[in-house]
């Protein structure tokens, strides 16, 4: 089947020109937006497969735009291609649910493999990107131990290290005895429990404030 996408950017020539890439490239576009905001309307109209979502926008920001999405459409995953690769842009995109995250200055035919990648359940993560995944995780054991949610396996942050490393999953599935798949599902558990890290937090503060009640 053909693979359902939703290019979301505030630059018109850039999105229109990655629209085109796309559908030239056997993708079908089957919607732009502009903002966060109306990529937050469009989306349950359009039941994209991939949203190909910037973060720096106005009106609602890519972070924003990707849980309210994910909120309404649990199905759909989202695909970030940003021009930023801090730290901070990098883990609010994984802990707001993007499948995956690339850097603007990746080629076209490294964004229709992304694409397709993202689409086909699997998680999308440069080395540079997974490093610092990884970092967080041993910057919160280091700060405080046991807390702030669920820890990662010795086996995932093997896996992780490795694709940090540069490695393919190929590659890491020959290293460890492994098949490719179970080594997409350590690094998706690893993204996933990084999500929840952010939702327990903000359980907890709510518990602690007294807003899980009626006031």
């Amino acid at each position: 089947m053909t693979v359902r996408v939703m290019v979301v950017d505030d630059h018109p020539m850039w999105r229109e020109g990655v629209a085109r890439d796309l559908g030239e490239h056997g993708l079908e576009v089957v919607a732009t937006a502009g903002d966060g905001a109306a990529a937050v309307r469009i989306a349950p109209a359009v039941r994209p497969d991939v949203v190909l979502m910037d973060l720096q926008m106005p009106h609602l920001d890519g972070v924003g735009a990707t849980a309210a999405i994910l909120e309404a459409l649990p199905g759909t995953r989202i695909l970030v291609l940003s021009a930023s690769a801090e730290q901070g842009d990098v883990l609010g995109a994984v802990r707001a649910g993007a499948a995956g995250y690339l850097v603007k200055s990746a080629q076209v035919a490294d964004l229709v493999d992304a694409v397709e990648r993202t689409a086909a359940g699997q998680a999308v993560f440069g080395p540079e990107l997974a490093g610092l995944v990884l970092g967080e995780f041993r910057r919160r054991e280091r700060d405080a131990p046991g807390a702030g949610g669920p820890a990662i396996t010795p086996r995932e942050t093997e896996v992780l290290r490795l694709v940090a490393k540069g490695l393919t999953a190929r590659r890491i599935a020959e290293r460890l005895g492994l098949s490719p798949r179970t080594v997409e599902n350590h690094v998706q558990n690893v993204l996933r429990k990084l999500a929840l890290t952010n939702r327990v937090q903000l359980a907890r503060y709510a518990i602690e404030q007294g807003l899980d009640g009626d006031s």
